[in-house]
């Protein structure tokens, strides 16, 4: 059983033998189609992703599934459910404008510059990163930077310098401005 996981000829053929059952458990749960093939599908998804918790002296493998499919509907349930909150909060609500949506477009491009950084930044160690993105996109002062992060301003010093080095040596990643950017 463990199998379905990485065999995809095991995993075929135990989708083969269970998908008409699992069909049948979804459809009396869900009246929209559409739904319930996306449930049937995440629900083959969950058991390749928890294949190994499968044991043969607890029941069949059908059974276990169905405790699967059970487990996937009530998660989609709670996800509708939070879908539907969340669409309460914003009925009635004013949509956005197209002066907002153009604001707002002007202001991502405004920010692709620190986009690109923080995108470079990626490969750093966190402790390096977060005091770069504090001084050099952020704008805030090595001490500044120092205070927000709980550390000392020696210490923010060291690991701004090792971050600045380590992005110098990844060429073409970002501006000498955007590394070197503080006050």
């Amino acid at each position: 059983m463990a199998a379905i996981s990485t065999d995809p000829v095991a995993l075929e053929a135990f989708y083969r033998r269970h998908v008409d059952e699992i069909s049948r458990f979804v459809a009396c749960r869900v009246d929209d189609p559409h739904m319930a093939a996306d449930l049937v599908a995440e629900v083959f998804l969950a058991a390749m992703d928890s294949a190994h918790t499968y044991r043969s002296d607890r029941g069949t493998e059908l059974g276990w599934l169905y405790g699967v499919a059970r487990n996937t509907l009530s998660a989609g349930r709670r996800r509708a459910v939070q879908e539907k909150k969340l669409e309460s909060r914003i009925a009635g609500r004013r949509l956005l404008d197209p002066d907002d949506l153009s604001r707002i477009d002007d202001q991502i491009d405004a920010e692709r510059q620190a986009r690109h950084a923080i995108e470079a930044m990626e490969g750093l160690p966190e402790s390096e990163r977060a005091v770069l993105e504090l001084v050099a996109i952020e704008q805030l002062s090595v001490a500044e930077a120092a205070a927000a992060l709980g550390i000392k301003q020696g210490t923010a010093r060291v690991r701004l310098h090792r971050a600045r080095q380590a992005l110098r040596r990844a060429p073409g990643l970002i501006s000498a401005t955007a590394v070197e950017g503080c006050r």
